[in-house]
Parts: structure tokens; sequence; C-alpha cells
């Protein structure tokens, strides 16, 4: 059974979702009730504009270890050209935006939605959200945001206008989240690029689990800095 969600921002056992992660209907895009979700391991997932929104949690859980990234010879590379100025928490809304533009395959762009926008600003806003942006010549050419609680980084969406860019500012954050101990990224699900640095399965009981842990260490709420120690 499908669990409805009311006013309140609770949610129930992710362990109790269907085939397909589906855990939750309804509800709102609350701070509050966007927070307890991360913090259980679901994450929203609209399917149309008007339709009630769906809360998932997928089994298995797509996550990249900071400390475990695997580079390429050619993505070290492009890294070692620096051929973008990449920056944090700069320019969210635009990157978010660009974000619910970019051509996907199967339209899969399409569920950041307005009400999306509006909400994961807000948590940028309160320091929980934030964006990783490569820019060129002053101009935003790629960007990634998600949300970060505890030790553990919640990947929402990326774009890429320039060959590489989408490469670079994930990377980057993977070094960043390096040097602050990080203990994962959550991808919620496969792609070709989280595929190549190094992306791993995990069955949903070990990642609950790794997220209690990660949940532990005190947030680290915004803004973010390149660098910062």
């Amino acid at each position: 059974m499908i669990f409805p969600l009311e006013n309140s921002p609770l949610f129930p056992d992710p362990r109790q979702a269907n085939a397909e992660g589906l855990v939750a209907y309804g509800g709102d895009l609350s701070p509050e009730r966007l927070l307890s979700a991360y913090s259980k391991g679901i994450f929203p997932w609209p399917q149309e504009q008007d339709d009630p929104l769906f809360w998932f949690s997928p089994d298995p859980r797509v996550v990249l270890l900071p400390q475990k990234i695997h580079i390429g010879r050619s993505l070290k590379k492009v890294l070692k050209k620096a051929p973008f100025e990449i920056r944090f928490d700069t320019a969210f809304e635009a990157v978010i935006q660009a974000c619910a533009k970019a051509k996907r395959k199967e339209n899969e762009g399409t569920w950041i939605i307005p009400k999306m926008i509006s909400a994961y600003s807000h948590l940028h806003a309160l320091g929980f959200a934030h964006s990783v942006e490569a820019w060129q010549d002053g101009i935003l050419v790629g960007g990634l945001y998600g949300i970060s609680l505890g030790a553990a980084f919640f990947g929402e969406s990326l774009f890429t206008q320039e060959s590489n860019a989408s490469k670079v500012v994930l990377v980057t954050l993977l070094y960043q989240l390096q040097r602050w101990d990080f203990h994962f990224v959550d991808c919620q699900m496969r792609t070709n690029l989280v595929h190549s640095l190094g992306a791993i399965d995990w069955e949903r009981e070990f990642f609950l689990d790794a997220l209690q842990k990660a949940l532990e260490v005190p947030t680290r709420r915004g803004p973010w800095s390149k660098n910062l120690s």
C-alpha cells in the first residue's frame, strides 16, 4: 500500500516502498517535508505538472564514495587544462533553471517543474541546497545542484552547455567532499557519468544504515566556497 501524505511532514518507513521504489504520494514541498524526506532516504519525483507528488526510495541506490572516485586518463587531461572557473553557490537559481531546460532522453528533465524550482531555491536560501558551477568567459556553461545533510550529499540534477563541463563540476564537488570527509553522494539513478566515476549500488537497507551514520555529523549549512576548510 502506497502511503497518502497528510499535513504532517512525517513519512512512512521507506522499506515499505513498492517494487518501483514508490513510498508515498501527495503532500507539499515545504522545507520541513523535504528535509524530513531526505533524512529518511526519500526524494520527490513529480510525474506531471498537476499530478500529486510522488516520493521514492529506490532499491538499489546508486552512490559515489568521495574517497574512492575513479578518474580516467582523458578526464585527468581535461582537469589539468582547467578549462572552466568553478564556483560554489553563486548562481543556484540559474543552475536549477538550466537543469530544468536541459534536453535529456525521453524528456527526463521535465520533472523539475516550477514548484520544484521554488522549493529547492528556498532550501538554498536556508543553507541546505547547493550548486557547483562551471563558468567560461563569464558565462555559466555547466553545473549541478543537490541537498547536503550531515556527511551526505544528495545529487539532484546537472547540465552542460560545453563539453566536459558537467564532468568537471562533479569531480570538483567530489574532491571538495573528500576534504570535508563526506561519507557518500547519493546519485539516485545510474548514468554514464556517475558510472565512469566509479558509482556503486547499495541495497536500500545498507543505504539507510549508512545515511543514519552520516546524519550524526553536523550539517555544513551554506553558502559553500571552493576549498573552504
